[in-house]
């Protein structure tokens, strides 16, 4: 676990996962014996946005039945749905991960993460500490209200569609279609790609 952690944090490496499925998990861990690929973004417009960012990496690699396999840049975006100069520009970036979870114990320590960074969900498209976001599963196609797969507006947002793009070029979006056609055809106005930033695969 890196310094982002900081005393007063709660525990993001504390399981939210059910125990049967941690006892199935486990045996797994270390050669992640058949599993899925996940896609999913990331997002933080207040605090130390990077360094959030790099503490959600790391808390996702600590998670028994995940490996994160790609991290792409970073992008600085305006906020989604709200007047502009209201919130802080965003920092979005997306990981490309291999799992043993299934897709709802996947999303619990999603949000288990996004807690341990303190998010608050008091208003939609407030401003948030992180934003932790499935957005495929594998190939699959679900309008399970609780999780809609793939995520019901992952096609229409250059944050997410830019940097999976830059990460897995050849990527397609379930039910929708290459990442790279759709992305050609959504606005970037409101995104910029922050070379000056960058972060790091977990080791």
């Amino acid at each position: 676990m890196t310094a982002s952690f900081t005393e007063g944090h709660s525990d993001p490496t504390v399981q939210p996962v059910p125990a049967s499925v941690v006892q199935q998990v486990d045996a797994a861990d270390t050669t992640l014996h058949n599993p899925k690929r996940a896609v999913i973004s990331l997002g933080a417009n207040l605090g130390n946005r990077l360094e959030t960012l790099q503490g959600a990496i790391d808390a996702l690699e600590d998670t028994p039945g995940v490996r994160v396999k790609a991290v792409s840049p970073v992008y600085e975006t305006e906020p989604w749905g709200v007047e502009p100069g209201s919130q802080p520009a965003y920092f979005n970036a997306v990981v490309v991960v291999k799992t043993t979870l299934p897709p709802s114990s996947l999303l619990e320590r999603a949000h288990a993460v996004e807690e341990a960074f303190h998010r608050v969900r008091d208003e939609r498209w407030g401003a948030r500490t992180l934003d932790v976001d499935i957005v495929a599963y594998a190939d699959v196609v679900s309008d399970d209200p609780t999780l809609t797969l793939p995520h019901p507006r992952a096609h229409e947002r250059a944050f997410v569609l830019a940097p999976w793009n830059d990460v897995e070029p050849q990527a397609q979006l379930p039910g929708h279609g290459p990442v790279s056609g759709l992305l050609a055809t959504v606005t970037r106005i409101g995104i910029e790609a922050r070379p000056d930033l960058e972060l790091r695969l977990p080791e």
